[in-house]
């Protein structure tokens, strides 16, 4: 007997938009909350471009290319991107003086489709000057607890957000969930970290770097194990995972970086800033190279950004917290295009 196989409703269709409404209408209301939560701790929302000379400076991104075109048959053509996050943008506000900004912006990753990911979506991203990672932490939790119910899940996952959040050190997770493993002691050393690894059961890969294998410990060692039944700040990356924040004076081979997870989702990624030029110089040039070596492909650092830098920006904190997660779990909704009006088709 052959049965017959039905194709997806297309987004547009009026029943497809009424499995999803409910979702969407819970996403109306955290984005209102989320604008009077801000403007009530004296944040200035603002708008940053889309359109980038460079969409970002993480190795693993990909980005989306166009060509601008100043005047239609005439002019120099020029390459850009969108953009993959605001951060660079709104950092360059933080050195005009801006103060405290937040963004609700729309940004975009090439080979990112699961339930949890989109190609296009939107990210909450927001500065304070002066803010500590500990003070950040404080507003993050306050933020989340103010527009998500007591109690959100995910994939079975419940997570109570009246909890006060944990709060656990990169090395003390790897020390509790892989066998006593010393995390910054292996500082970029893929031999190193290996041989730990091995010694727990998690032999290395064939031609498996430091960060590969790191990212595979925390993801089958660490990862489920926070942010289930309260909400985890997993902090104190090790250095070679920096990025754009500051080594921690009292240790420097930790940042201060923080992860956010609950009910099993990563939510959030937040630094202590990094506004030394020189050094953050160093740093996106390494991983402009290591992009083109991984991938073949890439762009040059952001020369404007490291201007902007070298002016003087102001010491401070930020984070980078992916709404459409953040929607899925103040309504329930099971994959990221519930959360959306109109997802790709």
């Amino acid at each position: 007997m052959q049965t017959t196989r039905h194709r997806p409703l297309p987004a547009w269709h009026p029943e497809s938009l009424a499995a999803r409404l409910p979702f969407l209408r819970r996403r109306a209301r955290l984005v209102a909350d989320t604008r009077a939560f801000f403007a009530a701790r004296g944040y200035t929302e603002v708008e940053t471009p889309c359109l980038v000379p460079v969409p970002g400076m993480e190795v693993h991104l990909r980005a989306f290319r166009t060509e601008f075109v100043p005047h239609l048959g005439a002019g120099e053509r020029r390459t850009l991107w969108l953009r993959t996050s605001p951060e660079l943008a709104l950092k360059r506000l933080l050195v005009a003086g801006a103060g405290p900004v937040f963004e609700l912006a729309r940004v975009w990753r090439n080979g990112e489709v699961s339930p949890r990911h989109a190609p296009e979506f939107t990210m909450l991203e927001w500065y304070r000057p002066g803010a500590t990672m500990e003070a950040l932490m404080d507003e993050t939790e306050a933020y989340v607890r103010a527009v998500c119910p007591p109690v959100v899940a995910h994939a079975g996952v419940a997570t109570e957000l009246a909890l006060p959040f944990e709060r656990i050190t990169m090395a003390e997770a790897f020390a509790r969930w892989c066998g006593g493993l010393d995390i910054l002691a292996t500082e970029g050393d893929a031999a190193r970290l290996g041989e730990a690894a091995a010694r727990i059961g998690v032999p290395p890969r064939p031609g498996e770097s430091w960060e590969d294998l790191f990212f595979r410990l925390l993801l089958e060692r660490v990862e489920p194990n926070i942010g289930r039944g309260r909400a985890t700040f997993l902090t104190h990356w090790p250095a070679p995972q920096a990025a754009l924040a500051r080594r921690d004076p009292a240790d420097p081979r930790a940042a201060l970086r923080f992860e956010l997870f609950a009910a099993g989702l990563e939510l959030a990624n937040a630094f202590d800033e990094l506004t030394d030029p020189a050094e953050q110089r160093a740093r996106f040039e390494h991983d402009a190279a290591e992009r083109v070596r991984l991938y073949g492909e890439g762009w040059g650092v952001d020369e404007d950004f490291l201007a902007a830098l070298a002016h003087g920006m102001p010491a401070g904190s930020g984070i980078a917290l992916g709404f459409d997660r953040l929607a899925m779990l103040a309504g329930g909704a099971e994959r990221i295009e519930q959360v959306m009006w109109l997802p790709m088709g």
